[in-house]
């Protein structure tokens, strides 16, 4: 099958390589409303994002967006809208710089939302970095001023970036609660159709809720999220692909739990990325193209990637600070140009019983995308030849058979056993995989699951973030443990089956002993709560190297829904107390 790019790529791209593509127009005010189609149409799931210097002005865009336009993507998170910037001084209101970055996307075609933020220096009676919720009459009026101003470009404004992030040391959700309130009061009366995101860092659920609590029920259109860690778990091929899935189901059983009415609304991830130095740039790409697949399929409605171009937040951009494209770029290209701009997932299923595989109705029929676990080697047998397609390199080649690997390829002209499969799981609860037994159902009625190491570790609904160094059992005292100090060994995840966000009363049981050498060992449990990480009870010493000891911690109040990643870990002071080794782990459910 011949490869085929989308629509302008070659020429644009070759255009914005030699900087033919001219810089933005100046402009003293927005195009005509709707220009573009900003405020109206769909939106692709395909977003892109900027750090604070690759998007302050229209001339900062100009340095990495055609190369954006040239690969089809046609969302970005947000001009520069902070409040200090668009009213420096009380009362005065500076719009160029803004109105030439609307100029600049709409003439290019991109939509774009809004993000509510900032605190000006002149706001004196809160310092910077706090929530300006001293000045609620003030942040009502900057609200209102910029609503209005973009009304007809923008329909979707977030609040604030990642709280309890860029907040005040003593501010609480009750805070964020009340900026929540007065922005979507104050945008629903400019604008009512336009809409209010409710947002938190990481996969915050709980920070969401307690929000929702303090007073936002009910002012809120959509989600925003930024499932860095969750994402990083499938970037090491920890085998987490059942956490990221989980990131949408668990937020709408805290919705269905405490604002029913908006137990659908839409979920974004305005970010979302991976470091390219330290994880590696094949790396990057690979979890780029797993982001979109599972975002899509999970039911989030735009991945918008941090970001296009390095600026000041480390080496995470498509592109280097130079402008060269990293892999993750042409990863994204040929995800558009498969799954088109508005994919839609018909279905998962779990290649030979184990490998992820998700089914997308793409730009020409059916595309599935599919890579393996780590430290498997295996092989798929499609019955026939089929189109399989490298998303780093875009290179197509007829195979029979797929050796599966932790690179995520996509296959075209799929085979219709695999479609129906496929469809069949559609509405079907996504299962851990890998060499955990247990389906979805039994681990929802089951009252335990543990985790035993050895020659190799039994995982029966309970993980760590180490996946394949599992097999890298310490063989000790007669049989096989685990070292404390094997990096992700001491950090659990329950499946989210078993518990996610219920707050189940449980009992957590770890079977430890010192090392050989009898070093002196211990660790304290520190688990997810409703109001964040918690440790449980205080400093545990393991007694001694002379047999297997046993510690129970009873925990009332777990609150499980990865915000970073993981549920509970055994943590030790630095490198020095961890010279123990971990038998076995349960988690057991209590009655109430």
């Amino acid at each position: 099958m011949p490869r085929r790019r989308p629509a302008g790529f070659v020429a644009a791209l070759l255009l914005a390589a030699v900087g033919l593509i001219d810089g933005p127009s100046a402009a003293a005010a927005p195009p005509a409303n709707g220009a573009g189609g900003a405020a109206g149409a769909e939106w692709s799931p395909f977003g892109i994002g900027a750090c604070h210097i690759n998007g302050r002005s229209a001339n900062d865009l100009a340095r990495w967006m055609p190369q954006m336009a040239a690969i089809d993507l046609a969302v970005y998170r947000t001009p520069n809208t902070n409040w200090g910037s668009v009213e420096p001084e009380p009362g005065v209101w500076h719009w160029e710089t803004l109105d030439a970055q609307i100029d600049y996307l709409e003439r290019r075609g991109f939509q774009y939302g809004a993000l509510l933020i900032g605190n000006p220096r002149w706001n004196e009676a809160d310092l910077p970095g706090h929530l300006p919720s001293n000045n609620v009459e003030g942040w009502s009026n900057y609200v209102t001023r910029l609503a209005t101003h973009l009304k007809g470009h923008v329909r979707r404004y977030e609040v604030w970036n990642e709280p309890p992030n860029f907040t005040g040391k003593d501010q609480t959700p009750a805070d964020y609660a009340k900026l929540v309130v007065a922005a979507y009061d104050a945008v629903k009366a400019v604008d009512p159709d336009a809409q209010i995101g409710l947002a938190a860092k990481s996969a915050h659920v709980n920070y969401l809720e307690q929000t929702i609590l303090a007073g936002a029920k009910d002012h809120f259109d959509f989600i925003v999220l930024h499932p860095y860690e969750a994402l990083d778990g499938v970037a090491e091929n920890a085998g987490t692909e059942a956490v990221f899935m989980n990131v949408v189901p668990v937020v709408r059983r805290m919705l269905a739990a405490r604002n029913p009415a908006k137990v659908d609304v839409p979920i974004i991830y305005t970010e979302l990325g991976v470091n390219a130095e330290n994880k590696g740039a094949d790396v990057q790409a690979h979890a780029l193209v797993k982001a979109y697949v599972m975002g899509i399929a999970s039911g989030v409605e735009c991945v918008q990637w941090f970001e296009g171009r390095d600026g000041d937040s480390g080496p995470m951009g498509l592109l280097d600070r130079n402008g060269i494209a990293r892999p993750a770029y042409t990863a994204l290209a040929t995800l558009i140009e498969h799954l088109g701009q508005l994919p839609r997932p018909l279905g998962w299923v779990l290649l030979n019983d184990r490998h992820h595989a998700f089914l997308f109705k793409g730009a020409d029929g059916p595309v599935l995308a599919a890579w393996g676990d780590a430290g498997v080697q295996d092989e798929y047998d499609f019955g026939r030849e089929a189109p399989v397609v490298d998303p780093l390199t875009g290179h197509v080649t007829p195979q029979r058979s797929l050796a599966l690997t932790t690179a995520p390829v996509l296959v075209l002209d799929v085979p219709e056993a695999l479609i129906e499969q496929a469809k069949l799981n559609r509405d079907e609860a996504f299962p851990w995989g890998g060499n955990d037994a247990g389906s979805p159902a039994e681990y929802a009625a089951a009252n335990e699951v543990f985790l035993e190491f050895g020659e190799e570790a039994v995982e029966r609904g309970l993980h760590t973030r180490s996946a394949a160094g599992l097999a890298e059992a310490v063989v000790t005292y007669g049989g096989s443990a685990r070292a404390g100090n094997v990096p992700g060994g001491n950090v659990f995840i329950v499946d989210p089956h078993f518990l996610s966000y219920d707050p189940t009363p449980i009992e957590i049981t770890v079977e430890v002993r010192r090392n050989p050498e009898n070093v002196n060992s211990g660790f304290k449990l520190v688990y997810e709560s409703p109001e964040g990480f918690k440790t449980a009870g205080g400093w545990y010493t393991v007694p001694d190297n002379q047999q297997w000891h046993t510690k129970t911690w009873r925990i009332d109040d777990p609150q499980f829904v990865n915000y970073w990643g993981f549920n509970f870990i055994l943590e030790s002071d630095g490198d020095v107390y961890n010279k123990y080794l971990i038998r076995r782990v349960s988690v057991r459910k209590l009655d109430r």
